[in-house]
């Protein structure tokens, strides 16, 4: 297991690489092109400036989070074969500058999804929440509007003001696309890109859907055991990965996040891990990545990686605006820092304790 954290460049990142540096037991980041569009190709010039950049500061590249995936390859319109050839040119030419790992979603319109970006929790700490009741209160375009006013001046991934100005757009481009039909369209993705998977040695690492449930009445599948089995089964090739975000999978609570490690034993590529507190099934907040500040057991979610042989990167995720910090909601330094620090030590515990069974 390789500890890292989510980078999001110097141009838009409130942290910087070397406070990410400084961080005990943090040794790469994940990261992106962040001003390129679904559907570019990246050029090798680019990333390689990307690498240069981060191994200066002392750290190395972990994966890439995302490339992301264009919405004509979702909904599987005939415009999907240049775009799908783009994606491979920009796989091809990450494998040559040795980058191996790639997270991606398959969400439509929205990515993940929350409610509220500055919710006060009893400490003190703001955290990003979500409530069923207040997206059903709210039409599609209103969501951004919502929430725009606790970005403190970021631009949140997935939620970028010149994409939510097509909102109407998009959702008519999604009208008839159902989860079949989001399955298929996924299956004929990564056929397409799995040789290319196969020449360069590159993983890729579906992202889970968040909340694990249909927001806006628009189809998410990626959001349980039985579904996230179909994928792997569907294009079953190892290259064919998962990124196993507990804290997606958890939006969900009939989801038991351990088992569904084990049951992707081999295919687990990357891990954000990180936990929520629920107030009811459809409320819920972010928490400190202590088990006991939140409703997982952080513990038994780090066994199950272990136990399955994990060796990827893992970033804490979604930490708490805490020490009067101002920063992109989720992505501050001090309350991720410390996610990383705890995630460390519990990993610590389980390799000596296994040790110790052995003896």
């Amino acid at each position: 297991m390789e500890m890292t954290l989510r980078w999001y460049g110097s141009k838009f990142d409130t942290v910087t690489l070397k406070q990410i540096r400084q961080i005990p037991g943090v040794t790469g980041v994940i990261t992106t092109l962040y001003d390129s569009a679904p559907g570019e190709v990246w050029s090798r010039e680019r990333i390689r400036g990307l690498k240069e950049e981060v191994e200066a500061a002392g750290l190395h590249i972990a994966g890439i989070e995302s490339v992301n995936i264009h919405d004509a390859i979702k909904t599987g319109v005939p415009e999907r074969e240049q775009y799908i050839e783009n994606y491979i040119r920009t796989l091809e030419n990450l494998g040559q500058e040795d980058l191996h790992l790639v997270c991606y979603n398959f969400m439509p319109v929205f990515d993940w999804t929350r409610t509220e970006l500055a919710r006060v929790r009893p400490d003190g700490s703001t955290v990003l929440a979500y409530t069923q009741e207040a997206v059903d209160a709210l039409e599609p375009e209103k969501m951004f509007e919502s929430i725009a006013g606790d970005m403190n001046g970021t631009i949140m991934p997935g939620w970028e003001p010149e994409r939510m100005e097509h909102v109407k757009e998009l959702f008519e481009l999604y009208k008839d696309v159902d989860d079949e039909k989001l399955f298929e369209n996924l299956k004929y993705f990564l056929e397409k890109i799995m040789p290319a998977c196969d020449k360069y040695n590159i993983n890729m690492a579906i992202h889970p859907d968040d909340p694990a449930w249909s927001v806006f009445g628009l189809p998410r599948i990626i959001i349980s055991k039985e579904n996230i089995l179909r994928v792997m089964k569907m294009v079953d090739n190892p290259h064919n990965g998962v990124t196993f975000c507990s804290g997606s999978y958890g939006t969900n609570l009939n989801n038991d996040l351990p088992d569904m490690i084990r049951s992707l034993k081999g295919r687990v590529h990357f891990a954000h891990v990180r936990n929520l507190k629920f107030h009811s099934p459809t409320n819920f907040e972010e928490s400190a990545h202590l088990s006991s500040d939140g409703t997982f057991d952080m513990y038994e979610i780090m066994k199950a990686l272990y136990d399955i042989g994990f060796e990827g990167p893992v970033r804490p995720d979604h930490g708490r605006m805490i020490w009067d910090e101002v920063a992109m909601p989720g992505y501050g330094l001090y309350d991720r820092a410390l996610g990383a620090a705890y995630l460390n030590g519990l990993w610590e515990a389980i390799v000596k304790n296994e040790k110790m069974k052995k003896r």
